[in-house]
């Protein structure tokens, strides 16, 4: 029956809603998309940088467009499990990923943070990973709250290949 509302279709949101790529279990090698993408190219494995201890990579289900992840190679799931090393670059990783977002989208400001287990929110809570989200005034709509959708004006290779490019060196 027609009604008023109009509809936005976003079927590839459906893999996320079933679950599908998530881990098998908490091992390293159940599943885990954070262990696999390194094993991948990297517009295959949407890897944006790659460190020693550390990579950049999108995510593969963004708040924003140039949602970004930081994450060790090594598979842990708490932040007081990094190394020194690892600690150090992680950190620095976080500042290219910012400096390479404000050169290639201008954004306003950025929310950066992790959640620690499943109870807070983490998707992938056996692997550490760290969020940075450009933000830009007027970014936050409707849709989230009404339709269930993000609206991204960007596709993730594209953003991929922006920030690849714009990433700083050491």
């Amino acid at each position: 029956m027609p009604d008023a509302f109009e509809r936005l279709w976003t079927p590839h949101r459906m893999a996320y809603i079933k679950g599908e790529g998530k881990p098998t279990g908490p091992g390293a090698h159940e599943g885990c998309p954070f262990c696999i993408a390194p094993t991948l190219g990297d517009e295959d494995g949407l890897i944006v940088a790659r460190g020693e201890l550390v990579y950049a990579i999108m995510n593969l289900y963004p708040y924003t467009s140039g949602h970004v992840l930081i994450c060790p190679y090594r598979h842990l799931a708490d932040y007081t499990e990094l190394t020194a090393g690892e600690s150090k670059e992680f950190s620095d990783y976080t500042t290219r990923a910012i400096t390479a977002l404000r050169k290639v989208s201008g954004p306003h400001g950025f929310n950066i943070g992790m959640n620690l287990g499943t109870v807070a929110g983490a998707g992938i809570a056996a692997h550490l990973h760290q969020h940075v989200v450009p933000r830009w005034g007027g970014d936050s709509n409707f849709m989230p709250v009404v339709g269930m959708t993000r609206v991204l004006p960007q596709l993730l290779a594209d953003t991929r290949k922006l920030l690849a490019d714009a990433w700083p060196e050491a």
